[in-house]
């Protein structure tokens, strides 16, 4: 365990990385659970207002992200101040992200059906770090030898190649598949050759005179929705909580 320790995350300089994500976790996790008592009013919580004025999370996350990040640009790459940064980062990053939606919509949607995008939003930026701290490098050049590595002509193609996949992935409306693909070149490809969503861009572009298309494209969207979407809901309610069931709850404070 110590050399496996010592060989991919001490010696790669990791081991910032994986504060940054542990403590990111760990304060979306809290801070879930810290909301939700709210939410039941149950325990000591209650929400910080000043006056008439809320005081989101947000707020105090976006002040511990910039301090971290300053700190860590400061700091190096090595060393303690570089460890305390990356874990005050971290912690404002997971407050941030929290309440992603409600810097989306510039609205309190926080326990709504939009809310729901801040959970994917965090599921996704832990995915994507997780992916980073296992050795996945953007654009995968990671995957060249040596040899190839030294060829600037291999790199600049990869990188290029893969761009052009992500792009079209983005444009067939398959944003998470494009996202992921950035590190995985292989998802990347897998989102540019598969039809692309109705409503994408590209759809309204190349399929407007192809019907057999349209037609396709609509039903394979309407089968994967219809398989994906209720398992989909339910692990976004187990991780942050089910919104409320009516307007009238979707108002209330928490």
């Amino acid at each position: 365990m110590g050399d496996w320790w010592q060989r991919n995350i001490i010696e790669p300089g990791k081991l910032p990385l994986l504060l940054a994500l542990t403590a990111f976790v760990v304060t979306f996790v809290v801070t879930r659970v810290i909301t939700r008592l709210i939410r039941a009013g149950k325990g000591p919580f209650r929400n910080i207002e000043t006056g008439s004025v809320h005081i989101h999370h947000v707020v105090p996350g976006v002040v511990l992200t910039v301090v971290g990040g300053f700190c860590a640009v400061a700091g190096g790459l090595h060393g303690f101040g570089s460890y305390a940064a990356a874990v005050v980062f971290g912690i404002g990053a997971g407050l941030v992200m929290d309440e992603f939606a409600l810097i989306l919509h510039l609205d309190d949607v926080y326990w709504t059906e939009d809310g729901r995008k801040s959970v994917e939003v965090v599921v996704l930026t832990v995915a994507l770090a997780g992916l980073l701290l296992l050795g996945f490098a953007p654009f995968g050049v990671n995957g060249l030898d040596s040899q190839e590595a030294q060829n600037r002509g291999t790199v600049t193609s990869t990188i290029a190649g893969n761009l052009v996949l992500v792009l079209i992935a983005l444009f067939k409306g398959k944003a998470r598949i494009a996202l992921f693909g950035v590190i995985v070149p292989f998802v990347a490809l897998f989102g540019a050759v598969r039809l692309a969503r109705p409503a994408s861009p590209w759809a309204k572009r190349f399929y407007r005179r192809r019907p057999r298309a349209r037609a396709r494209a609509a039903l394979r969207a309407y089968h994967h929705d219809r398989r994906w979407a209720g398992p989909g809901r339910k692990f976004q309610d187990w991780i942050g909580g089910a919104p409320d069931a009516g307007p009238e709850r979707a108002l209330e404070r928490r």
